[in-house]
């Protein structure tokens, strides 16, 4: 495949991985995933308590964070007391006024602003849009360490109702080689054969110059062939648009800025430690991304090996991952790019074994930037310096902060 960077592959055959298509480019992979818009819901004959009693106290707007959803089966539903399918989670929540509610004495009507994460699998459970069988919902403050109560109410408005449904994202493969899966698709649409004919599903893998791939976590293409042109890319090659049938034709998009990455690990692995402190909490994720597709399996240190990170640049959780990986792995390196991986990474089998002392110089960077508080970005409360470190002890690592 020397000279194309991308690579469409089916892993799923009986004879081990197949090539679909060989590609210059993959419009729709690197794209701009909008946010869940701003929306105003209402807890309808509400019993507020702890943060959420003390936020209805009519001083003006107050911000809680997360607000979970939990709904209350009356005795003879066959849902267990609490199923993933019937709880629902608001994002970022301001509490605008509360008021007296006409479902109940010393009741209230309360007034959100927030968002609502929308879990596709959860609704196509229950049902789109459709509010599950409840006689209530317990109303749960969600933290950083755990849960809190936040009282519960009767009824809710705003939350379970259509909404305007974006629409799927096709995509491209550009300059592109179709391999025999492909070419199949291809003779399909020019006879006008049935859709499911014209279908191709495949991992996306990228190219390093060395002709080595490595697979992309979690991107995946899955649509019809919709249209075949020339490309200008060269003789022989087309361009093939894919329309999906349902959802978007690319699984786990990356950011449009993320096209970068992958275009710096393509030239080779990198040989000087922090190469990633350029780029924004996006970029470095996508690096952590990167660095995990690229890494190779080898013996882990011994027990009790001391390891040196740089901290000078760690100024969010994803600097973190990134600095700990290059720690222990060497430049690119990588040991968790969430708090479960680096909990599984510290396990052993990532490059050391456990406990191991990590020596965490200029720590007084992440102390000042990993503070309490709300990431927008994964829509949670924020990672702080303090987690971090509990994880590390939790997981059997010694830690010196210079």
């Amino acid at each position: 495949m020397s000279g194309f960077p991308w690579l469409v592959v089916d892993q799923n055959t009986d004879d081990g991985e197949l090539v679909i298509a060989a590609c210059s480019d993959i419009d729709g992979l690197f794209v701009e995933v909008p946010q869940p818009p701003v929306e105003r819901y209402s807890l309808l004959g509400c019993e507020p308590a702890g943060r959420l009693a003390a936020a209805c106290d009519g001083a003006g707007p107050a911000w809680l964070g997360n607000v979970g959803l939990d709904a209350i089966h009356p005795p003879q539903s066959k849902h267990p007391a609490h199923c993933w399918h019937c709880a629902e989670e608001l994002l970022d929540i301001t509490v605008l006024d509360a008021r007296p509610s006409t479902l109940g004495r010393g009741l209230l009507d309360v007034t959100l602003e927030g968002r609502l994460r929308i879990e596709e699998l959860a609704r196509f459970a229950r049902g789109a849009d459709k509010a599950p069988d409840a006689d209530g919902y317990l109303l749960v403050g969600v933290t950083g360490t755990g849960e809190e109560d936040f009282g519960a109410c009767r009824e809710v408005a705003g939350v379970f109702r259509s909404r305007p449904t974006p629409p799927p994202r096709g995509a491209t493969l550009i300059g592109c080689r179709p391999e025999p899966p492909l070419q199949r698709a291809l003779d399909a649409l020019s006879r006008g054969a049935a859709p499911r004919r014209r279908w191709i599903q495949g991992s996306i893998f990228s190219v390093d110059r060395d002709g080595t791939a490595v697979g992309m976590v979690g991107a995946g293409l899955g649509a019809e062939v919709a249209e075949v042109r020339p490309s200008r890319l060269g003789d022989g090659l087309v361009d093939v648009t894919l329309q999906p049938t349902y959802g978007d034709a690319i699984g786990g998009p990356r950011p449009a800025g993320a096209r970068t990455v992958w275009q710096r690990w393509r030239a080779g692995r990198p040989d000087v430690h922090g190469e990633w402190a350029e780029y924004d909490a996006d970029l470095r994720h996508e690096w952590g991304g990167v660095a995990l597709a690229h890494h190779e399996q080898r013996p882990d240190r011994p027990t009790g090996t001391r390891y040196h990170m740089a901290g000078r640049h760690i100024t969010d959780v994803e600097g973190f991952f990134c600095a700990i990986g290059e720690a222990i792995n060497g430049p690119g390196g990588y040991f968790g790019w969430n708090l479960g991986a680096l909990h599984d990474c510290a396990n052993g089998g990532w490059g050391a074994a456990p406990g191991f002392r990590l020596v965490w110089h200029d720590s007084e960077v992440a102390r000042t930037h990993l503070v309490p508080g709300y990431d927008r970005r994964w829509w949670t409360p924020a990672v702080t310096m303090d987690d971090l470190l509990g994880y590390l002890a939790d997981s059997g690592v010694d830690v010196e902060l210079r």
